[in-house]
């Protein structure tokens, strides 16, 4: 029986699914934690230009707390209760040679859980990656950044420092949050609720952008929600109420511009973010 059989079949019965369930439904959430964890297997991936969601390792994801007690962990200074797979994490015991084959450099003070990809020569200084999280190489997750539970972040991102890339766990079949490759998200923002960062944007300090957030073109006027098109300078702004003026303008994001991929890598970031 395939891996994806199993826990989809696991997952219809996930009410009677704990630590005493049959070895074979273990061995697959196993499994598909440590297929997430070297990068042979990824939550959501671009297929023929869409990002498709892979159901049944979300499913496994959430299978794998309900068959894990929860533990203790003690430390010098405090200690930790959590689920006994997460508590030590993803690096927990590594020899500098195994630092070394998976070639990225991870500052102390970076929690990155079990389950969760980082590719080759990306930098991960103190910040926090959730479990199904995959980090592709080059990327600098920065001081107090954080990758939520199956964000799909690219290769050769900034995320800036204080800002979020949420995580989306539940249901099975949303997408998580994208970021796509050659992404400079601002310092203190947060990407949420599975919005999709097309690749080569710029975004702005201070952006919040969540499913129901209007995406302004400033250019054309045009709305749209959930994707920011690739190549896109993005700033926060505010809309009006046109019905009542005297209301409170509601935030948005504006596409102030579009640049080719040529015109961003000859043009600083400082500039792109000018008028």
């Amino acid at each position: 029986m395939s891996i994806e059989k199993t826990i989809n079949e696991a997952w219809d019965n996930k009410d009677q699914i704990n630590p005493n369930s049959n070895q074979s439904i273990k061995d697959a959430i196993n499994q598909v934690i440590e297929d997430l964890d070297c990068g042979k297997s990824r939550v959501a991936e671009k297929i023929n230009g869409e990002w498709v969601t892979h159901q049944y390792l979300k499913k496994a994801i959430m299978l794998s707390f309900r068959i894990y007690p929860m533990e203790n962990l003690n430390g010098p200074y405090s200690s930790w209760f959590d689920k006994a797979h997460l508590l030590k994490g993803k690096t927990a015991g590594w020899t500098k040679e195994q630092h070394e084959a998976a070639g990225f450099r991870m500052v102390p003070n970076s929690p990155v859980r079990k389950g969760s990809f980082v590719g080759k020569n990306a930098v991960l200084m103190p910040c926090y990656v959730n479990i199904g999280a995959y980090i592709d190489s080059g990327t600098m997750i920065d001081t107090f950044a954080r990758a939520g539970s199956c964000s799909q972040i690219g290769k050769n991102c900034h995320i800036s420092a204080g800002s979020g890339v949420g995580g989306v766990l539940e249901p099975a079949q949303a997408l998580p949050t994208i970021i796509e490759d050659n992404v400079f998200l601002g310092a203190m923002s947060e990407v949420v609720e599975g919005v999709i960062v097309g690749e080569g944007s710029v975004l702005s300090m201070g952006m919040y952008i969540g499913q129901s957030t209007k995406i302004v073109n400033r250019s054309t006027g045009e709305i749209s929600y959930g994707k920011i098109p690739p190549y896109s300078v993005v700033v926060p702004g505010t809309l009006p109420d046109k019905k009542n003026p005297s209301a409170p303008s509601l935030s948005c994001a504006v596409i102030i511009k579009q640049v080719d991929e040529k015109t961003r890598s000859k043009t600083s970031i400082n500039d792109l973010l000018r008028e």
